[in-house]
């Protein structure tokens, strides 16, 4: 009884969070992850930050205004799911906690797993995910890093994830919380003692273990797709292990040149141009 109060607080809580609170608690993920990075950086980078972090910056803002205009489209599906009960979840009677674990769950595996594993199978739309990989230098700002295209796929399949489950409001605006917090998280630069990372890698997505899905060959690149729980490459066995994490090279093979991947307008121009044929062969011509 005392757990689905506190559930109900919970969802209440971020049912009806302000745009201030919710931009308060991302920055403040940001701005964590940034002075872990100053402390115990895995890799000590020679490149200037500030510009790496402006170019990554960028690209969220653009997500941040995509983001905007979907939520209107956000509250009326979820307003229709509280109206009619639909979706998988509320077609079964289930406690609150359990009710919030599978939302939480199946928002990962739709909204998240699915659409990035997608992005990486079919060839127009890697194109466009192929920007979050030429990220030479992955830092905490690396998770901000999607071209508009792409943040339009994201939002699509997070609004089928929601008809699907049914979940309401409230849930999903702690999946997109959470989203933020492990974007930020599993992107930094930061060292974890590996007894830990392994531990909790059996459950959620770490630093160490996303960090071998930006190693820039297959095949790496083609694994470890998770958002925040690692439940879903673990099932699908698209989960693999890089012993050496010192040995890791950030990128992607056919975008390894600095003045292109270091460049906005051509970041937003890759998917445009002419297309490369992928690692050795991902894709045939």
């Amino acid at each position: 009884m005392f757990l689905n109060l506190d559930m109900e607080e919970l969802i209440q809580y971020f049912s009806s969070i302000s745009d201030n609170m919710r931009g308060i608690i991302l920055v403040s993920g940001l701005t964590f992850f940034l002075i872990l990075e100053l402390w115990v950086p895995l890799f000590k980078f020679d490149y200037k930050k500030s510009k790496h972090a402006f170019l990554n910056i960028f690209f969220n803002i653009t997500t941040m205004a995509i983001n905007l205009s979907g939520a209107i489209i956000i509250y009326n599906v979820t307003n229709f799911n509280s109206a009619n009960s639909s979706g998988i979840l509320n077609s079964i009677n289930m406690p609150l906690w359990l009710y919030i674990f599978l939302g939480l769950l199946l928002m990962d595996l739709i909204g998240s797993w699915l659409i990035h594993y997608i992005q990486h199978k079919i060839k127009w739309m890697w194109k466009f995910h192929i920007i979050h990989h030429t990220d030479l230098y992955i830092d905490v700002t690396t998770g901000l890093r999607h071209h508009p295209v792409e943040s339009v796929f994201r939002l699509f399949f997070t609004i089928m994830a929601i008809i699907i489950t049914g979940v309401p409001f409230g849930i999903v605006m702690l999946y997109q919380t959470l989203s933020a917090f492990f974007g930020h998280m599993t992107h930094a630069n930061i060292q974890m003692p590996k007894k830990l990372d392994n531990a909790l890698s059996l459950i959620f997505i770490t630093p160490h273990f996303h960090k071998i899905h930006h190693h820039y060959v297959l095949p790496y690149t083609d694994s470890n797709y998770g958002n925040i729980f690692s439940f879903w490459d673990t099932l699908f066995k698209t989960s693999k292990k890089f012993d050496n994490l010192e040995d890791i090279t950030y990128g992607i093979d056919t975008h390894m040149k600095k003045k292109e991947v270091l460049s906005l307008k051509n970041l937003l121009l890759i998917p445009f141009k002419s297309f490369k044929t992928i690692q050795k062969s991902k894709f045939s011509d």
